[in-house]
């Protein structure tokens, strides 16, 4: 079994024509293909998008009984599949439910004129899948005879490259056995781990990734012997494990950011006392500070280089899921620094203020 990268991620919507106008006008998306009844996906209708190397499918159910539908009356619009490619997907089926993956849907294939398309599915975390997908012959067509392909657009710019890392979000005393779940079935290494406290809140996480390196999960569990934080109103909002933002890698971030803002996207906002001291804390930054403080965009260094992310406001009305923007430049891990700087940072701000401190909200934290 050898899972190769992340082939594509579906989200289950409520309204896939609504979600494809945002990712598309908003985040520089391109509608790839679409499919429905008329090609053979009962009660459902779905978008595909790609930017990059990013493929997204939205799917919206058109009947009460759909998992489309279900889904989103439980959770919300949000993250339900998380496909994977593999070399040969009815192997790695097998594979899996041998080592214990709940057995979601058996191996079935899709075949063209110039494209075999395999696909099957396994229980992952919470409600949401893991669909194993080998290729053959024409890398283009998504799933011959299921989604009608539309030629790309080359007229825009790709800001976005890749899939980096999904966060997911579990229950309290789930972490350790979805870690377990990982290593022991799908072959997963544990990567990082730590425990971050600040303001009266904690999490404990844990990132997984398999072999090849290209799969990575950050997986966060709220820590409920201390005051309940972000973690525990994704949980209540999304009722449930998770997927809580989406890492998406550019090469330019400082262009993205901007790009994607002036398109109407919101970002979480920064402290501008976050930039005084930072490169006393990361070293020297090639990038311009007074730009980034402009943008909001925030910088961590370990022991491989830099990383500066930033994250989107949720778009969603129970403002679960949210996107990240990173540009590695060397560095492998996360940004955990920033959680503490931050908090440090909005301190010294109220202070020189003469105002009260207190304590940040909870998307002041995690930005």
């Amino acid at each position: 079994m050898d899972i190769r990268a992340i082939d594509h991620i579906e989200l289950f919507v409520g309204d896939a024509r609504q979600a494809a106008f945002y990712f598309d006008r908003a985040v520089g998306f391109q509608l790839r293909g679409q499919g429905g009844p008329e090609t053979g996906l009962a009660d459902q209708r779905s978008l595909l998008l790609s930017q990059g190397d990013v493929r997204m499918v939205l799917t919206t159910g058109l009947t009460a009984e759909h998992p489309a539908s279900r889904y989103v009356q439980r959770h919300g619009d949000g993250v339900a599949v998380v496909a994977l490619e593999v070399d040969d997907a009815a192997g790695a089926y097998a594979e899996l439910v041998r080592r214990g993956a709940v057995g979601m849907t058996p191996p079935t294939t899709f075949t063209g004129a110039d494209a075999e398309v395999v696909t099957a599915e396994v229980g992952g975390f919470g409600d949401v899948l893991h669909r194993l997908v080998s290729r053959h012959g024409d890398r283009g067509e998504f799933l011959p005879g299921a989604v009608e392909m539309t030629p790309p657009d080359d007229g825009g710019g790709k800001l976005l490259v890749e899939i980096d890392h999904l966060a997911v979000c579990v229950p309290p005393g789930q972490l350790d056995e979805t870690v377990r779940h990982y290593r022991d079935v799908f072959g997963f290494a544990e990567i990082f781990a730590e425990h971050v406290e600040v303001a009266g809140q904690a999490m404990n996480s844990t990132v997984v990734q398999s072999p090849s390196g290209r799969v990575t999960l950050v997986l966060l569990e709220p820590d409920r012997s201390r005051r309940p934080g972000q973690l525990d109103a994704f949980l209540d909002q999304h009722a449930g494990a998770g997927v809580q933002h989406l890492g998406l890698r550019t090469d330019d971030i400082v262009t993205a950011v901007a790009t994607l803002a002036e398109r109407g996207v919101r970002f979480a906002g920064t402290p501008a006392s976050y930039y005084d001291a930072l490169e006393a804390r990361v070293g020297p930054v090639d990038a311009p500070l007074d730009r980034l403080r402009d943008l909001g965009v925030l910088v961590d260094r370990d022991h491989g280089g830099q990383l500066l992310q930033i994250f989107t406001e949720s778009m969603h009305v129970r403002r679960t899921l949210f996107l990240e923007l990173i540009e590695r430049r060397g560095a492998r891990t996360f940004g955990s620094g920033n959680i503490k700087a931050l908090y440090e940072a909005k301190e010294r701000e109220l202070a020189a203020a003469g105002t009260a401190v207190a304590a940040p909200t909870p998307q002041e934290v995690r930005a």
